[in-house]
């Protein structure tokens, strides 16, 4: 019985060059021990019609049983000749019916040694058990022929079943045992029909001669012929007089399957191309001829194989009712493609076999997109160092390996050039950016391969050394960078000079949090500074003064919400085209009585880590939101202005949160669609599932949803539009470094489309110069703020520019130019 192989991808490639060297010693044993005296034209006749008849009749099964006239011809050229005819006929057979396949020569190879090593056995079997072949068809059956030829029966069949069920669990991840038995059964079946086929003919041969045998064997054929065709006949009958209504829906359906927008193709389980539509076609660069002569496993990028390979395994056991995944293609040019593969089974209504159904989506453009952007969000424009954000994630990794092995120790270089103010301002900002530039590309030849530099804005660059020994490690590594540094740049012809400051944090002081080493090192580095610059200091017990200050500044921070020391201040939110006021950001701000102004960077990241943001936050919103209440009853407009407030990671994940807000709401008596509530994406990407559900939730009070910082985390585009997002805010750092020939521009075109492309509104942070204002304005953002319009105002002076723009209660005011008289206003 006829088993397909495609040992390319069914089988290790050791146990194919196994099989290989089996058969090939399988077929040298034959042609030394063949009988040639008896070989003549009889031989040459059963081979061609061997060949022809299994090339013709031997289907491939599809779960059920089938007469195999290949093992038929093989045993009877065993009887008739002896066995190393039939192992020699096995091969050929086996061959033959390989070679049209197009799967190249160590395919063909494989077929024809695994047969003519099964044929082998099974000849060997027969003589063991009853002697020479020859004699097996001189008289009756005897017992010991019965049991001769049983044993025979099983030996082939189990190689087949073996070598099938093998494969198979190799391949798809299939069970070995259960599709082994399955196989083995019907081999069983198929072989001993075949073993008595041959028996009869054998005897029917010595009994009426070669000739008269050869004749009758071609009329069989010739009646086998036309009983197919006219089966295949009866078949178009019946079609034809099927139900006329039956009829355009399947055109309707094959007119869906080929001309579907996503590829879509039917596949065997084991791996070939059984239809394919035309799109299918153009996203793999194959002519449906080409494709159907390849299978799905051939064109699949090897890393993604395994996976699409147990997918398919849990899909075939019963484990699914369908199975996704995002995989890659590799296109008749070479190129990779990216795809969105949808797989389920479904059953022929006529063979009942089971076949897969493939829907293939190309989502390469999308994939690219993500990439860029992913690339563009983790790497400095200017230099192409790793940025903070992908310094932070591999400075993680080497705080989380050594709390894992004690003996792993690392550092962290916190590096600022001295005096890079003096060269931007006499040199200008170009030639700060070339020696920007230089000093990166030096810091990365004279680092080891496994050491990270980062650039984290401005003059500042950060060193991750791991795998150290000692701080001395360290230290040297230092110099060396002092050293190199050191020596003149050369920029647009001049020789520029500078110094770096640097500080030393190692990891032997324990630390559980990547900002609290990078935030001593830049201590370490300051401290640097205030020595003298051009030199390096490590991090020591002495320096954690700063820890007792935060220590004091958490104890302030409590009684401060007591004491009503926190006060909100408010930034203009400015549409680009008119320069409307449209709202404004409520940004929280401390009034020490002791200490006096303390900065936001100082306290809110003290408030994140003890938990005091929760109700800083909800003091925030209660307070903004009352505010908003009363500017919107003091000026009543026909399009209100809105108040954006920011909610911090913590604030996020409470579950008190919906309710909190919506309290808020009621007391306060705001209009819902007025508030806009601000989420960093990186908080919303660290758990999409209870991100998207908590959104929804907030966007059913009705208020709006903002991405604050865009472009700074972890972005996956394929989830952006799973969001009731209505505005992306895109970061400051983008912003403030923008200019005609500077990357960044690139960064926020993009942004600016996704976000148009969404249905969502953009707002740029950050907008300080006539510059920026102008090529935003070209790419098209449709807001914007910044000091360029106003820096943050405490309420009154809030309510000032609300009076200015609209007038108090009266008919708003129109101003032509934003910066008459030389000062910057709004207008309606």
């Amino acid at each position: 019985m006829t088993i397909e192989i495609n040992e390319g991808q069914r089988f290790p490639q050791q146990f194919v060059n196994a099989v290989l060297v089996l058969g090939g010693v399988a077929l040298l044993a034959a042609a030394f021990w063949l009988p040639f005296g008896q070989l003549g034209f009889p031989v040459v006749l059963l081979a061609l019609l061997a060949v022809q008849v299994s090339a013709r009749y031997d289907a491939r099964p599809a779960g059920g049983w089938h007469f195999p006239f290949a093992e038929g011809f093989v045993f009877l050229s065993m009887l008739l000749f002896e066995g190393e005819v039939g192992v020699l006929l096995a091969a050929l057979v086996a061959f033959c019916c390989a070679l049209p396949e197009g799967r190249g020569w160590r395919s063909v190879g494989f077929r024809a040694g695994a047969a003519a090593f099964a044929a082998t056995l099974a000849v060997w079997t027969l003589r063991l058990t009853a002697g020479p072949l020859s004699g097996l068809t001189e008289g009756w059956p005897t017992p010991a022929m019965l049991n001769a030829a049983c044993a025979a029966v099983l030996v082939l069949s189990f190689c087949n079943a073996g070598l099938a069920a093998f494969g198979g669990s190799y391949r798809m991840n299939l069970s070995a045992w259960q599709d082994g038995a399955r196989l083995f059964f019907w081999q069983v079946v198929g072989n001993a029909a075949a073993l008595l086929a041959a028996f009869a003919a054998a005897l029917g041969v010595r009994f009426a001669g070669v000739e008269i045998s050869v004749a009758a064997g071609a009329l069989a054929c010739l009646l086998a012929t036309a009983l197919r065709a006219k089966l295949n006949a009866g078949r178009a009958l019946s079609a034809a007089e099927a139900p006329q209504h039956k009829l355009p829906e399947a055109d309707r359906f094959r007119s869906a399957f080929d001309y579907a927008a996503i590829g879509m193709a039917l596949v065997s389980t084991e791996g070939r191309w059984l239809q394919v539509n035309r799109s299918l076609c153009q996203i793999l660069g194959y002519a449906e001829e080409e494709l159907l002569l390849t299978d799905f496993l051939s064109v699949t990028h090897p890393d993604d194989l395994p996976t699409a390979l147990s997918n398919i395994g849990q899909l075939l056991k019963g484990k699914v009712s369908a199975s996704q995944m995002e995989k890659r293609y590799i296109h008749k040019s070479g190129h990779e493609v990216w795809v969105h593969w949808s797989v389920s089974l479904v059953r022929d209504q006529y063979s009942k076999s089971v076949h897969l159904i493939f829907q293939i989506q190309d989502i390469t453009d999308r994939k690219l997109a993500e990439q860029q952007l992913h690339h563009d969000a983790f790497h400095d424009a200017l230099t192409g160092l790793p940025n903070r954000a992908l310094f932070m994630d591999h400075l993680k990794l080497a705080i989380a390996r050594s709390r894992r092995n004690a003996s792993t120790r690392f550092a962290v270089l916190y590096l600022d050039l001295d005096r890079f103010k003096v060269i931007n301002d006499s040199l200008g900002h170009t030639i700060g950016d070339q020696l920007l530039v230089g000093i990166a590309d030096r810091l990365k030849k004279n680092l080891r391969p496994g050491d990270t530099v980062a650039r984290l804005g401005g003059d500042e660059f950060t060193v991750l050394i791991e795998d150290i020994t000692d701080e001395t490690e360290s230290i040297q590594v230092a110099e060396r960078v002092q050293k190199e540094l050191s020596v003149p740049f050369n920029l647009s012809g001049r020789e520029v000079f500078t110094t770096v400051s640097m500080g030393i944090a190692p990891s032997a002081t324990g630390y559980e949090r990547a900002e609290d080493i990078l935030r001593d090192a830049d201590t370490a580095m300051y401290r640097a500074k205030s020595m003298g610059k051009a030199r390096y200091e490590i991090f020591d017990k002495a320096m954690h003064a700063r820890a007792i200050n935060l220590l004091q500044m958490e104890t302030d921070m409590r009684r401060a919400l007591e004491r009503d020391e926190f006060i909100l201040h408010y930034q203009p939110i400015v549409a680009l085209d008119n320069f409307q006021l449209r709202g404004f950001e409520a940004l929280v701000r401390w009034q020490h009585p002791e200490r006096g102004f303390i900065s936001p960077m100082d306290f809110i990241p003290v408030a994140e880590e003890t938990g005091m943001i929760v109700p800083l936050g909800e003091w925030v919103m209660r307070e903004a939101c009352r505010q908003m209440h009363g500017w919107q009853k003091m000026f009543p407009l026909d399009h209100p202005l809105f108040i954006t407030v920011n909610l911090s990671s913590k604030q996020f994940t409470q579950e008190t949160l919906i309710s909190t807000f919506a309290m808020i709401l009621q007391e306060t008596g705001v209009k819902p669609q007025s508030v806009k509530l601000e989420i960093t994406e990186s908080v919303v990407m660290e758990n999409v599932d209870t991100a998207t559900e908590m959104l929804r939730q907030l966007r059913g009070l009705g208020v709006k949803l903002a991405i604050d910082d865009f472009g700074t985390g972890y972005s996956s585009l394929s989830y952006l539009h799973r969001f009731p997002i209505d505005t992306l805010k895109i970061d400051r750092s983008f912003v403030t470094r923008m200019s005609e020939n500077n990357e960044n521009v690139e960064i926020v075109r993009t942004i600016v489309v996704l976000a148009q492309n969404l249905g969502m509104d953009v707002v740029a942070e950050g907008v300080e110069t006539n510059e920026q204002l102008v090529i935003l304005q070209k790419l098209g953002c449709e807001n914007g703020q910044g000091y360029f319009f106003s820096k943050p105002v405490n309420a009154d002076g809030a309510e000032r520019i609300i009076a200015e723009t609209y007038g108090a209660l009266a008919a708003p005011a129109r101003i032509a130019n934003p910066q008459a008289n030389g000062k910057r206003v709004f207008v309606a």
